[in-house]
């Protein structure tokens, strides 16, 4: 008798649908297909993880360059903040910087004083 695997179609049919849009063998055969969806997966929870510790790079670099205009580092920046305890976090301060200029040198004014 010939050997009979068991599938669920329904199963399969995710996968494949998961699998479009990749490579080769990789988005038409089942079992590759399979390992390459479980690894893309894996990539992409590392992702969500890492595209925080991006962001927070990304405003680091804009606070800096925006009071390096106001001849300030980073650094002495934050020490001022804590200093004065205003406790606005660097995403909002970033966009700030970005989207309202004048109320940034408000600030940046107000914490050299």
């Amino acid at each position: 008798m010939a050997r009979v695997k068991s599938t669920s179609a329904r199963g399969n049919r995710k996968t494949m649908k998961m699998a479009r849009g990749f490579k080769q063998a990789r988005s038409n055969r089942l079992h590759v297909a399979k390992e390459a969806v479980l690894h893309a997966g894996q990539y992409a929870y590392v992702g969500r993880k890492d595209r925080k510790s991006n962001m927070r790079k990304l405003w680091i670099t804009r606070l800096n360059a925006a009071v390096r205009e106001h001849g300030l580092t980073y650094n002495k920046f934050v020490n001022l903040l804590k200093k004065s305890k205003v406790e606005i976090n660097k995403k909002i301060l970033s966009d700030l910087a970005i989207r309202n200029k004048p109320a940034f040198a408000d600030l940046v004014k107000k914490l050299q004083k």
